[in-house]
């Protein structure tokens, strides 16, 4: 590699040291390490902010900002309110069958939206039952922003990579349905079951708090009906525009940052405060993120890493699965997996080419389970993990680097050994 290269890597370590340690703010070491890739040249400002391989992706910042305009009126509305005494009374106020719930409800979403919309839409629920029942936020939030990776690896449209994995290799909706599905439902049971271990230590109940809520009525919690209609009309117009994306030909981003400023408009609220609701620090952490993977792709590092691992293995389809899948999961966890899906795509599509046969499209299976699975395993590898990171700060419920990532490299480790038989049984 070039010395460029090398400093970029450099910079890229210490910002990393930076935020898993948390010496400093994680949006401070984000945006710190991208100047220093623009002043040493791994990047520049054409690349920063308009290349789509190696810049910050619009796409990402117009969705999350869309989506969090939606959420922020729907919060007015008492919606939240309304399923959070919903799903306790359904659970009775037991904290891990209110877990259960919530972690399902989220996968079952993320399979047909992407994951960053459905956090948004779950967390406030989330953050109501906790602070009426005295739970923990933290347990229960982690558990589902892993479930929204998860339940979004079983469609196309579930996660941001598979969509380029299918624009790459040309395979169809229900060709992830059929291959992803499956494994996916299993590793909800699985990951259902790592919770109750996992997270033992939350499901402490006070009966006094769960006797208060099983004492509400839902619909109390509604506080103008106008508006959640309003703003249903709306959520379901953007959700079912995300379903036809292909059909449209809308990118969700467009979809989004339409559906939230139209719904501003027709809230008749008032923009200065549906603004101090949006994220800012997790848009403009995103925004640091995305220069300083972008110069690692711009200066080459990722692709030679990525061409050394293919070449270690080339003739060997079963060698080339299992170092495709696990070092997915690798680098997925330190680098956000939408840039990497997208460096690896040719380099996969070269590798089947060169295959020959149906059952080398094994390749793009196992690179989309490492990517979407491997998110998981730190709080920075998987967009919807800085989303729910920077919703859990704003209340008060700072979930650290280190909190969410020793849970995540166990459940990673564990969900992602889990594709190994099947992706052999499946195709070999």
């Amino acid at each position: 590699m070039s010395t460029q290269a090398w400093l970029a890597v450099a910079v890229f370590a210490v910002a990393y040291v930076f935020i898993a340690t948390e010496w400093v703010h994680r949006v401070t070491a984000a945006l710190g390490g991208a100047v220093a890739m623009l002043l040493i040249g791994a990047t520049d400002a054409e690349h920063a902010f308009f290349s789509e391989e190696a810049g910050i992706d619009w796409n990402v910042i117009m969705l999350l900002i869309g989506m969090m305009l939606i959420v922020a009126v729907l919060r007015r509305t008492g919606l939240f309110e309304y399923l959070a005494i919903w799903a306790v009374k359904r659970a009775r106020g037991r904290p891990y069958p209110v877990m259960v719930i919530l972690v399902l409800i989220t996968a079952v979403a993320s399979a047909g939206l992407d994951n960053v919309t459905t956090v948004l839409l779950v967390a406030p629920v989330t953050l109501f039952v906790c602070d009426r029942l005295g739970l923990p936020a933290a347990p229960f939030l982690i558990a589902e922003v892993m479930a929204s990776n998860i339940g979004g690896t079983a469609t196309l449209i579930g996660d941001p990579p598979n969509i380029i994995i299918a624009s790459k290799s040309g395979l169809t909706f229900n060709d992830f349905l059929n291959v992803l599905a499956p494994i996916v439902a299993i590793l909800l049971v699985v990951f259902l079951g790592l919770c109750r271990w996992l997270f033992r230590d939350a499901f402490r109940s006070d009966n006094a708090k769960i006797a208060s809520v099983m004492a509400m009525r839902e619909r109390d919690a509604i506080r103008s009906p106008r508006l959640l209609a309003i703003s249903l009309v709306f959520l379901s117009l953007v959700l079912a525009a995300f379903v036809l994306h292909s059909v449209l030909h809308l990118e969700p981003s467009v979809v989004a940052i339409v559906g939230g400023l139209m719904l501003l408009a027709a809230s008749r609220l008032d923009p200065d405060e549906i603004a101090k609701d949006v994220e800012w620090h997790t848009l403009i952490f995103f925004a640091g993120l995305f220069i300083m993977v972008g110069a690692l792709v711009n200066t080459g590092v990722i692709a030679q890493l990525s061409h050394a691992a293919t070449e270690a293995v080339e003739g060997n389809l079963w060698g080339a699965t299992l170092l495709l899948l696990w070092a997915s999961a690798l680098l997925s966890a330190v680098v956000d997996n939408i840039p990497y899906v997208a460096t690896m795509s040719p380099i996969v599509a070269d590798l089947v080419k060169a295959d020959g046969t149906p059952q080398g499209n094994v390749l793009w299976w196992a690179l989309a389970l490492g990517a979407d699975l491997g998110g998981n395993a730190t709080a920075i590898g998987a967009s919807a993990n800085v989303v729910v990171l920077g919703i859990a700060e704003r209340a008060g419920k700072k979930i650290s680097f280190w909190e969410f990532t020793k849970y995540g490299l166990i459940v990673t480790v564990i969900t992602v050994a889990i594709c190994v038989p099947y992706l052999y049984l499946r195709f070999f």
